[in-house]
């Protein structure tokens, strides 16, 4: 039997969107975002995080960086008793990026290239799974990769009737999630 997922978006989902962030002092949890994931583990499913890192690329940071950052989110995910199954990133950009970084991927949202690798590595099943994010971007992904329900929620980016078009729900945050879904 195949699992669902919640895939999550990172900045502007997770935590607040501070641009290119990459070390812990600068990231800041939304909140209520601890209890909308343990709302969904409780319902059973997995959280996949899949995020665009144009950062390490246009050399901001590293990919080192970003893994100790992803390593302390992950530990405090832990000590709400919340598991994250995966942390998918994409470093490339196709214009704006160090010339090992620079490329038109299949990785990037809007591209599916994220979610279809966390489908394939967690055996998901993409009909019963969910994407919150806070772009067109990442909406789009998740029409290309099959997933089900499409959230996009405010707390990170200002969106357009054309944006929220895309998603399947609208709301503020994360954290509303449980009261518009239940």
């Amino acid at each position: 039997m195949k699992s669902k997922a919640v895939f999550l978006d990172r900045d502007g989902v997770i935590n607040h969107d501070h641009a290119y962030v990459h070390a812990i002092e600068d990231f800041e949890f939304i909140d209520g975002v601890f209890e909308a994931c343990q709302y969904f583990t409780g319902l059973g499913y997995k959280l996949v995080v899949v995020t665009n890192q144009s950062g390490i690329g246009r050399g901001y940071y590293d990919e080192a960086q970003f893994q100790r950052l992803t390593q302390w989110m992950c530990e405090q995910f832990n000590r709400h008793g919340i598991d994250i199954a995966g942390v998918y990133f994409c470093p490339h950009h196709p214009k704006k990026a160090l010339p090992q970084y620079l490329r038109d991927c299949d990785c990037r949202k809007p591209k599916p290239g994220m979610l279809l690798q966390a489908i394939e590595e967690h055996d998901i099943d993409p009909t019963t799974s969910i994407m919150v994010g806070d772009k067109a971007s990442d909406m789009k992904a998740a029409i290309a990769a099959g997933v089900a329900t499409k959230i996009l929620v405010r707390s990170g980016q200002e969106l357009t009737a054309e944006d929220e078009s895309f998603a399947d729900f609208v709301c503020d945050s994360l954290a509303q999630l449980p009261q518009k879904l239940g």
